[in-house]
């Protein structure tokens, strides 16, 4: 039974990396910078929290409380260096998933 919790757990973080990801990346490209601070703050930060990413939720954080952003193209450089991040930390989740193998 644990072992079925703890997939289950793991998926709906992995699923809601993958969400997450999406939406900010979509936001990125259309250049909505009140939906991307919206993410970085609220969601990235929340999701990063619920997995463990201490790190990954202090940069989401300092990247909307350290004000005001020097300009437009260094808060939108910002936001591309978190969406690196997002990507490093997916690749790390699909490996460890990967390496665990199927829980029987």
């Amino acid at each position: 039974m644990l072992h079925c919790n703890m997939k289950s757990s793991a998926t709906t973080l992995q699923l809601g990396l993958e969400d997450l990801l999406g939406d900010l990346q979509y936001a990125r490209r259309g250049a909505d910078l009140g939906r991307m601070a919206f993410l970085a703050y609220c969601e990235v930060r929340r999701w990063a929290r619920m997995a463990g990413e201490h790190a990954l939720a202090e940069h989401s954080s300092e990247l909307i409380t350290r004000m005001p952003h020097p300009s437009r193209a260094q808060f939108l450089a910002e936001v591309d260096d978190l969406i690196v991040e997002l990507e490093q930390v997916r690749a790390r989740v699909l490996v460890q998933d990967q390496a665990a193998g199927p829980l029987a």
